[in-house]
């Protein structure tokens, strides 16, 4: 097809610039395929050699494998010659150049098709193909290589084109702050959670919060917890809470609500989720077991809130398995924004964020970022941005892509054993950009 078309205009080009070239081919194009057709023929006028694949085509021979075997026309899985190709480029152990899409790579979801390429560098034409980027992508598609061919497409075709969040996007997201402000105009976050055993996740969020801008920030968790989350961030006003009636003095003073973050499930969980559930009117924050609560309820949230699901707690929330959810990212998080009628986060390798209107990819982030911690101080980070003033989704947004780069500013001495602390450490810097 046109993938194979590029391929033979690429091998000519190389050709003619005095580069050594050879073409394994699966089949010909024919005359049918007008564009492929006249690029295979210019390729042999060009004298370019080529020959069918075979198991016995020697890849570990050259210098830098093309891939231009199917781009984003692959519908299945890899058939068998397809497949040893495939694997024949694998065991080669050479920079692979992919064209549009890592062949065996679907370019809509990431999913890798039986078999797929993994390249160095992929250049992608047109429009940015989601798949490039979340799920799998980012680990088969390499550095990622744009150009739209000079092509003058204000709307490129729906599912092969994605917005894709920039360092500049949180540069410009953030208003520069007036001489004359106070704590107040930077609103006050009050973060719900921490159950037997789990004050550690909402003294992240807390320090989170406190370190992306936000003016005051409160803390509501177990009375034993008070003194521990007080002398670990002095800066946090840290509240017990037994019973409904104390939690509803900490809803009425706040700005914005973040619910989740080692909230449990118990009783004493369910009483203050169901209790700040009541305040439709604040934005909120929707995390950990605040959604698995959420996912046992009839109860909706407010129209201003973000959640912020990973696949497990996506597929809770939609009654299917965390694989089915990361089968089609795209669609679990537009499910999402339809059922909550709110914006989402849905977190993982090319975490996306939507609300009714856009979807935004996340380029950056980290394996070492899998670690637990992690989720909660991205609450932190998008209730701080909430409290600023920031829209739903451009909270989310910008929360994600500060969050993502702080986390790849603490793996500069490696991925292994990169904690959620390590990320608090840098986010003052990533909203001060």
């Amino acid at each position: 097809g046109n993938n194979g078309g590029d391929g033979y205009v690429l091998a000519r080009l190389a050709q003619e610039a005095g580069w050594q070239v050879h073409v394994s081919y699966l089949s010909l194009p024919t005359p049918k395929q007008t564009i492929a057709w006249q690029a295979y023929q210019d390729a042999l006028t060009a004298k370019v050699e080529c020959e069918p694949f075979t198991e016995a085509s020697h890849f570990e021979q050259c210098d830098v494998i093309v891939d231009a075997l199917f781009g984003i026309g692959l519908r299945g899985e890899l058939k068998a010659t397809a497949g040893q190709c495939v694997q024949a480029i694998s065991h080669a152990n050479k920079p692979v150049y992919a064209l549009d899409c890592p062949s065996g790579l679907c370019a809509d979801t990431g999913n890798v098709l039986g078999a797929a390429v993994r390249a160095s560098v992929t250049v992608t034409f047109i429009g940015r193909k989601l798949g490039l980027f979340t799920h799998c992508g980012a680990e088969y598609a390499g550095e990622v290589v744009f150009d739209d061919l000079s092509l003058d497409i204000t709307q490129p075709p729906t599912g092969c084109s994605l917005t894709l969040g920039t360092e500049e996007d949180v540069a410009l997201g953030l208003p520069e702050r007036a001489r004359h402000a106070h704590k107040g105009d930077f609103g006050h976050v009050l973060i719900i959670g921490g159950d037997e055993g789990y004050a550690g996740a909402v003294r992240l969020a807390a320090e989170a919060a406190l370190r992306s801008g936000a003016g005051l920030v409160s803390v509501a968790t177990h009375r034993e917890h008070v003194n521990l989350i007080t002398a670990a961030v002095p800066e946090v006003m840290t509240h017990a809470v037994e019973e409904p009636k104390a939690l509803k003095l900490l809803l009425e003073r706040a700005t914005v609500i973040v619910l989740g973050p080692g909230l449990g499930q118990s009783d004493w969980s369910q009483m203050l989720f169901q209790t700040a559930l009541t305040y439709q009117e604040k934005p909120m924050v929707l995390d950990a077991d605040g959604l698995n609560l959420l996912s046992q309820t009839d109860l909706s949230p407010p129209l201003q809130t973000v959640l912020t699901p990973h696949p497990g707690e996506a597929g809770r929330l939609l009654n299917k398995t965390a694989t089915a959810i990361n089968a089609d990212r795209l669609d679990a998080i537009t499910r999402l924004v339809k059922r909550y009628h709110c914006s989402v986060v849905l977190k993982g390798a090319g975490t996306l964020v939507a609300d009714a209107e856009r979807v935004m990819c996340c380029p950056y982030g980290n394996p070492g970022m899998a670690t637990g911690g992690m989720g909660d101080v991205l609450s932190g980070v998008i209730g701080a941005l909430l409290a600023q003033g920031l829209t739903v989704f451009e909270a989310a947004k910008l929360g994600v892509l500060a969050h993502a780069l702080a986390g790849d500013k603490a793996a500069v001495k490696g991925e292994r054993g990169l904690c959620a602390s390590d990320v608090i450490t840098h986010l003052q810097s990533m909203v001060n950009l």
